[in-house]
């Protein structure tokens, strides 16, 4: 297993998957982290996992995997990100508590995973409920007599062609389709509710500063939102943290996924204009190729 850890800039992992559950086509992933320009610590958090009978761990990173490596080809991926909060080193502690406690448990319970259908769905999608409140547990831990660290999670459970998602916090999931792009998650910040509740405007939002606030993060009160996907070949789904999203728009993002040809390009390539625009935060991105049967 190839893993590659903090150095003087990013975090990398990469490699296609060839399924016959996929009827011969295969998932191209790769994940990127960068410090960013204006950060002297990385709160970011990602993993790529592959899951069936038990969990095998493919690239994250986290810089302590021992725990991790003592989780046991697949048609089955866990994908996630998460952006820890309240300073440098809480910060990563919570984003790495957070996604050490979900591979864990998944990883004890992967056995539930390996094949279902339709009526057994909200069964699925229970267990990835209480793994998230595993990890909002674990990250409360560490400060248990008042307000401590927190992070955001979108994570994504892709049993071909259906992805489970969970999301807390900003961090964003994109769907991209036929050049479109969607987001899929909402932020969960104190701006997005007071423009839903009609308190204030996006632009009173943005001059206010609450856009940056979240109202929902594990280690803190937090709401997941649950959602389903359903997936066809030659569709790319990207998670990233606000390091990217501050300073690359929508329409930039698709253009590069659209015009990337793997994952490993489409991650640097978004990485590197996130650093170019200023990189004021840590940026993460993972990003997964749908590749048809015939590429």
């Amino acid at each position: 297993m190839a893993r590659h850890h903090h150095g003087e800039g990013q975090t990398t992992v990469s490699g296609p998957a060839p399924s016959p559950e996929m009827g011969g086509g295969h998932l191209d992933v790769f994940g990127l982290t960068d410090v960013g320009k204006k950060r002297t610590a990385n709160e970011d958090q990602f993993v790529i996992a592959r899951m069936r009978k038990s969990l095998e761990l493919e690239y994250t990173s986290l810089e302590n995997t021992e725990a991790l490596d003592q989780l046991g080809h697949s048609a089955a991926r866990l994908l996630m990100v998460a952006d820890g909060v309240g300073g440098s080193f809480a910060g990563g502690l919570a984003s790495s508590s957070a996604v050490e406690a979900l591979t864990e448990y998944l990883g004890q319970t992967a056995g539930c995973y390996y094949k279902f259908d339709v009526d057994t769905e909200h069964e699925f999608l229970d267990q990835l409920e209480g793994a998230v409140q595993k990890a909002h547990e674990r990250v409360q831990s560490h400060t248990p007599k008042g307000r401590g660290p927190a992070t955001t999670l979108t994570m994504v459970t892709l049993v071909w062609p259906r992805g489970y998602v969970i999301h807390v916090g900003d961090s964003r999931g994109y769907h991209l389709r036929g050049g479109r792009l969607r987001q899929f998650t909402q932020d969960q910040t104190m701006g997005e509710l007071l423009i839903e509740e009609g308190v204030m405007t996006e632009e009173q939002v943005r001059e206010s500063g609450m856009h940056n606030v979240l109202s929902s993060a594990l280690g803190a009160d937090y709401i997941p939102s649950i959602g389903l996907l359903d997936f066809r070949f030659n569709d790319v789904l990207l998670l990233c943290t606000d390091g990217l999203t501050k300073h690359v728009s929508d329409d930039e993002m698709a253009a590069i996924l659209e015009r990337e040809e793997t994952a490993e390009s489409a991650c640097r390539t978004l990485v590197d204009a996130a650093l170019d625009a200023g990189g004021t935060d840590n940026v993460t991105v993972v990003v997964c190729r749908m590749v048809a049967p015939d590429e």
